[in-house]
């Protein structure tokens, strides 16, 4: 196992613990922030992205979002030789972090009848569904997200395909990319829930069908956080390229 994937482990991992960590918090039955609303729900989960993006970023650049990886390796930021040893270590950080949000607040989710509310406690899901209006939600917010990525790194940023690199979101800072996701939390996050990350959405879908839940995974809806956001991020990167 390279650096980079164990590094994208861990940072997926602690993004999905921390982030759909908040969402059980507020959504699941007899929890101590039951209720407490959406600002509780973006606010915990940017200080989520800066925890994973402080930890992975001395090691792997802290991509921690397959289209993010996706959209340096479009901009030739990265190789895409080291694309899949980076989504690879997404997904698999994402289901670890799924199934400890699983076992933290087990007692819950057994407490909890609302089979939806379960499920959003691992994806993502649409407040009105309509798959074209969904579509174009997932692709807005990333293209924000790549989008400004690119700006706040600047010319910095480490054009080398080694291994070792420092490439992506870890060279511009942990804090900066938080603020990011927070304001599109706020701002465009109410149609869809912003996955804005395909590993964030997918890995904890795959996981919600395994673990013991009556309720069905949303396979239909599925491929829109993960399609959205490829989307998403190719189309900031020639935005950003064009200027």
């Amino acid at each position: 196992m390279t650096t980079i994937f164990i590094a994208e482990i861990i940072g997926t991992m602690l993004l999905i613990l921390l982030g759909n960590g908040v969402v059980a918090n507020v959504v699941l039955k007899g929890t101590k922030g039951n209720n407490s609303g959406w600002i509780v729900i973006t606010t915990g989960w940017a200080l989520a992205v800066f925890v994973g993006v402080l930890v992975a970023g001395p090691y792997s650049g802290a991509h921690i979002n397959p289209a993010v990886t996706f959209g340096l390796a479009i901009a030739g930021k990265i190789s895409w030789s080291i694309v899949p040893e980076y989504v690879g270590g997404q997904m698999v950080g994402a289901m670890l972090g799924a199934f400890l949000v699983w076992l933290m607040y087990k007692d819950h989710f057994k407490a909890t009848d609302d089979e939806p509310l379960k499920l959003a406690c691992f994806s993502t899901g649409p407040a009105i569904r309509k798959t074209f209006s969904n579509l174009i939600s997932e692709i807005i917010g990333t293209f924000v997200l790549m989008f400004v990525i690119f700006y706040l790194a600047g010319p910095t940023i480490d054009v080398t395909a080694d291994l070792d690199a420092k490439i992506g979101l870890g060279s511009i800072g942990a804090l900066p990319v938080a603020l990011l996701v927070w304001v599109i939390g706020l701002s465009l996050g109410g149609t869809t829930g912003y996955a804005i990350n395909p590993a964030r959405d997918l890995g904890p879908r795959i996981m919600h069908a395994f673990l013991p839940f009556k309720g069905k995974s949303d396979w239909g809806y599925a491929w829109i956080p993960v399609v959205g956001p490829l989307v998403g991020a190719a189309i900031a990167v020639f935005v950003f390229q064009l200027l």
